[in-house]
């Protein structure tokens, strides 16, 4: 379970003073949603641990992970843009996901075909992530997410410049990888069908807070 409590954040020279409390089971999908500002990157960001919230605790399945650096968080964070190295191939763009270094042992390299496999674009391994499409680039960089086996996975709006139909594709895999997976996603979205298409609860930021919004389910 992830549990949000009492974490509070204000940026300096603001007035607004953020408080954040929710809890996510695995194999839950949160979807958030608020106008432009209202500080939803904000709690992303400070799951991902790039930003320091003032008070609070963030908990994963127990542990408390509030002073953990980035890079031992179980968190992994896909955004709407600049995934990936376009002078890479995919498959080392996915590698990158376990090592910077790409020192990688052979169960490594299978464990990154697998990812791609995952998201249907295995053939697509050695090809440079330049000539993918916008679609095809985004499910490498979810491959490159998954790759890291972190049970927390936080979505800002990576598929909102996804014509509708690959949109919809995106979503319905995201939704099969955590049902198989039981991960734990918060995803911002401006867009109600898509919350509606792949979250089991939706959360409103008003004001600096959360509040539980009613959604329409629609079959996953």
């Amino acid at each position: 379970m992830l549990e949000i409590i009492d974490l509070h954040f204000q940026y300096p020279e603001t007035t607004v003073n953020y408080r954040f409390n929710l809890r996510l089971k695995r194999g839950e999908v949160l979807a958030l949603s608020g106008p432009s500002g209202a500080g939803k990157s904000t709690l992303l960001d400070l799951v991902a641990g790039f930003l320091t919230g003032g008070s609070g605790v963030i908990m994963v399945d127990g542990i408390d992970i509030t002073a953990l650096s980035v890079d031992r968080r179980p968190v992994t964070i896909l955004f709407q843009r600049h995934n990936l190295f376009e002078h890479l191939t995919v498959e080392t763009n996915v590698a990158l996901g376990l090592s910077a270094n790409l020192r990688l042992t052979a169960d490594d390299w299978a464990r990154v075909h697998q990812a791609l496999a995952d998201v249907g674009i295995a053939a697509l391994a050695s090809a440079s992530a330049a000539r993918l499409s916008g679609g095809e680039q985004q499910r490498a960089a979810l491959a490159r997410s998954l790759v890291r086996a972190k049970p927390v996975l936080l979505l800002d709006e990576p598929f909102a410049a996804l014509d509708p139909e690959t949109r919809g594709e995106m979503l319905a895999l995201v939704r099969r990888i955590v049902d198989a997976r039981k991960l734990m996603v918060l995803m911002v979205t401006h867009d109600q069908n898509d919350a509606e298409r792949i979250a089991d609860r939706h959360m409103v930021l008003r004001n600096g807070e959360l509040t539980e919004s009613t959604l329409e389910q629609t079959p996953k």
